[in-house]
């Protein structure tokens, strides 16, 4: 079941909303917070209902390990002992199921042998599940976990809007509102805001990331034939559509929860606005970044151990950061290529030096549409074929439209020609690419265009709209990419 789907708008939202507030109305509010689970299991479920009990097993295991945690407190070393049991147990889990395929196969080919398994499912969600987790445990182990009952944990990690594609959660702010009373008292404040940011993620999703997918697959599937205009599009596209498509999840998650009075993490703040390849990770998937800092940065030494160390630091923490969005090389070059820009950016900025702001955003910009090509390529190779057509190594073609304007570059070895198979939106999607970039790069994000909402005919209107355009464009339901991270 998808957010972006008539089964989910139409049929389970409203009906777990109407009985979860019918629950809270008449003061059953511990049968409305198990029904809220219900639900949530139920949503999951719907997926496969053969990753229901490997979700039920890794919620019990973490909460019986995590009240171990607490209830050794203060022998620290025994407190030590059952968080390590715990993040071995969340990591074997996701080892197992995200990675053997991965790493047999890996070291199969470097020792030049035919090892192989059946190929393993990878159960939906069970890397943002499993990142929560660990954060609990490690919290719980600090003494900064708000503990609660069996229902309210499991609750919080099975929560539907966050369980399939995150945010990452944070135990700390999102346990707590679980246990307070205000929140199980409808809010036709909450209900308007949460509503509105649902619509607002639901059209990024549908009207402009499903519609620039198609300009996406035939270039990446052809990567060793683009031409440089091709290249580019293809490469441009994947940038806006992830952004458009990743947000717009994370906004209708927030929505959700909303909806239920529970404030989730906001995931987007503009990261095609960073003037640095820092800031953009203070603005893109911040809930990961978060848990990459705090989790793993920080733990590693962070920036305490000298300049040689906290570039070292970074790269290990991009590297695994890459990894844990998938098990294959492509995702490794990512990662690796993220933590040796943080570390030229941190060096920059150590050594005091400064760029104009127009000069920092367009390296910032192209050091990320590169990282995206390894990102979405089938492969390596594939990859380096698109980067050097997009770069000029394959010579640059240029539709034959504009030879009468810039027919004095041919004997620079510019080509023109009307045959560009691989550019399916032909002409248009580079006004359409041009438009999203100003869009990403200039207009307020969903963040800011709620700080002015407020529930009057002029909102109507365009969220009605923007909502009747939506649910006719459903016929065509497609999954969230970081589904199959």
């Amino acid at each position: 079941m998808l957010f972006n789907s008539y089964s989910f708008i139409l049929g389970f939202l409203p009906i777990t909303l109407i009985v979860f507030f019918t629950l809270t109305k008449l003061g059953l509010i511990t049968i409305a917070r198990t029904w809220l689970l219900i639900a949530s299991l139920v949503f999951y479920a719907n997926w496969n209902v053969s990753y229901l009990p490997l979700l039920l097993i890794s919620i019990s295991v973490n909460y019986l390990i995590g009240k171990c945690i607490e209830q050794a407190q203060p022998n620290i070393e025994k407190a030590k002992l059952f968080l390590l049991l715990g993040i071995g147990f969340d990591l074997a889990l996701l080892g197992y199921f995200k990675y053997a395929n991965f790493f047999i196969t890996s070291l199969g080919q470097l020792l030049q042998t035919n090892w192989q398994i059946t190929q393993i499912i990878l159960p939906l969600g069970i890397s943002f599940y499993t990142f929560i987790q660990i954060a609990y445990l490690v919290d719980t182990y600090n003494g900064k976990a708000k503990q609660s009952d069996f229902l309210t944990h499991s609750l919080f990690v099975a929560f539907f809007p966050h369980v399939i594609a995150g945010p990452i959660s944070d135990n700390k702010e999102v346990i707590p509102q679980f246990h307070k009373l205000r929140n199980y008292v409808f809010s036709h404040k909450n209900m308007a805001m949460g509503l509105a940011i649902f619509i607002l993620g639901l059209a990024k999703k549908v009207l402009i990331g499903d519609n620039i997918a198609s300009w996406v697959t035939p270039v990446f599937n052809n990567a060793s034939q683009v031409t440089f205009i091709e290249a580019w599009v293809g490469a441009l596209s994947y940038t806006l559509q992830l952004y458009f498509d990743f947000s717009g999840y994370s906004d209708m998650a927030v929505g959700l929860g909303l909806m239920l009075n529970i404030k989730l993490p906001i995931n987007f703040n503009s990261p095609y606005k960073a003037f640095s390849i820092s800031d953009f990770w203070r603005r893109w998937h911040i809930t990961l970044s978060n848990f990459l800092r705090d989790y793993l940065y920080i733990p590693l030494g962070g920036s305490r151990q000298g300049e040689i160390r906290r570039y070292t630091n970074l790269i290990i923490t991009m590297l695994l950061g890459g990894l844990w969005h998938g098990a294959g090389w492509t995702f490794v070059i990512w990662g690796a290529l993220h933590g040796i820009y943080l570390s030229i950016n941190h060096w920059w900025k150590l050594h005091g030096k400064s760029l104009p702001k127009s000069v920092g955003w367009t390296i910032t910009f192209l050091a990320v549409v590169v990282s995206w090509v390894f990102f979405r390529a089938r492969n390596a190779a594939d990859a380096w074929q698109i980067l050097q057509a997009m770069f000029g190594a394959k010579g640059i073609v240029i539709a034959s439209n504009y030879e009468s304007l810039l027919g004095w570059l041919s004997p620079l070895g510019v080509k023109f020609t009307q045959n560009f198979p691989y550019l399916k939106g032909g002409g248009e999607s580079l006004i359409v690419l041009a438009a999203l970039l100003v869009g990403v790069t200039v207009l307020p994000n969903t963040n800011q265009m709620l700080q002015w909402f407020k529930p009057n005919l002029l909102w109507v209107i365009y969220l009605t709209t923007l909502a009747a355009l939506c649910l006719l464009s459903l016929n065509r339901v497609s999954e969230f990419l970081y589904f199959q991270f």
